[in-house]
């Protein structure tokens, strides 16, 4: 029996300095949106995120499924 889902992640603008822009990546059953932060090595201070999963923004404790699409992007300020 398969325990591992199989998610495709894509790190945009100044995230890609943890990792390549997009990768396909094997994460156990019951992975959420945090555990790719935290496999990615992305510093507390860089945890303001605006996260998509399958084009609809979700929260960092959100369950992700076999063949999801995870956006990560840094909250940008402006003004």
């Amino acid at each position: 029996m398969n325990n591992l889902i199989s998610v495709t992640v894509k790190l945009f603008a100044d995230l890609r300095q943890y990792g390549a822009a997009k990768s396909v990546m094997d994460l156990p059953k019951g992975s959420d949106v945090n555990s790719i932060i935290e496999k990615f090595k992305i510093p507390k201070e860089e945890k303001r995120l605006i996260t998509l999963v399958n084009r609809k923004r979700q929260k960092d404790d959100f369950t992700l499924k076999d063949g999801d699409i995870i956006a990560i992007f840094p909250l940008i300020g402006g003004g």
